[in-house]
């Protein structure tokens, strides 16, 4: 199986935007319209789209749902959504729209039971965001930083049948410093879980590396700044994943 690209659209306020180390008071607004941005990764030959509810993630229930609502009627893909999903009732609600997989993240570390239930229940439609500051997890919106290993952390999902966990090393997250290929593969090698690579992605460079480690495990990579920045194509980013 090729590596799966997520060109990604981060919302804050109903904008498209990229933040810098996870903070929200640095963040650089891409654009206004994000169906149309989504509209944008389809045309250059995306099936996948990953999307964050920022305002979310910090207040712990959706904020920017109406865009989302919109955003999955009109993406002719799969659409892969975290940001404040906390509660049964957001998983359920949803799954009734449209979206194909949920990341769940501070609810994962605060209520594992809630995270398996629903991976039981909508078999492949869970992702587990094990989102690392200096190899320990960070949740809410990134701003805290717990006292759970990364590894620990995703070891105790892997008999919970989880799709993926989405690892994300937050000290490059929209810097274009390059994605830490090593930690995430440490990782997709130490459980039997597909991991998906974010945070860091610079360029074609990222992609060509990443799709090498498929077979260990890797099934994708989400890539936002280095896309709006220009540095990397989308089609050719699909292309080189599909080829290797």
């Amino acid at each position: 199986m090729s590596l799966i690209i997520f060109p990604a659209i981060d919302l804050k306020g109903g904008n498209v935007v990229r933040l810098a180390e996870g903070d929200m008071d640095r963040a650089t607004i891409y654009g206004d319209d994000p169906v149309a941005q989504a509209m944008a990764f389809a045309a250059a030959g995306s099936q996948h789209l990953h999307m964050v509810d920022l305002d979310g993630a910090f207040a712990g229930k959706s904020v920017n749902g109406a865009v989302v609502r919109a955003v999955v009627a009109a993406f002719p893909g799969h659409v892969q959504l975290g940001g404040g999903i906390r509660d049964r009732t957001a998983i359920e609600g949803w799954f009734d729209v449209g979206v194909s997989r949920l990341v769940i993240g501070t609810a994962a570390l605060d209520n594992p039971e809630l995270v398996r239930d629903a991976a039981r229940d909508f078999p492949g439609g869970i992702v587990v965001a094990v989102d690392a500051r200096d190899g320990m997890v960070a949740t809410r919106g990134w701003a805290d930083v717990s006292d759970v290993s990364v590894e620990d952390m995703a070891r105790r999902f892997e008999d919970a049948g989880v799709a993926a966990l989405l690892f994300t090393d937050v000290g490059r997250d929209g810097l274009l410093k390059g994605c830490n290929v090593q930690a995430t593969v440490d990782l997709a090698r130490a459980v039997d879980i597909p991991v998906i690579a974010s945070g860091g992605v610079g360029g074609i460079a990222d992609i060509h590396i990443l799709a090498l480690h498929a077979r260990d495990g890797i099934e994708g990579v989400i890539t936002g700044r280095a896309l709006y920045d220009g540095r990397l194509d989308l089609a050719t980013a699909i292309s080189v994943a599909e080829a290797a």
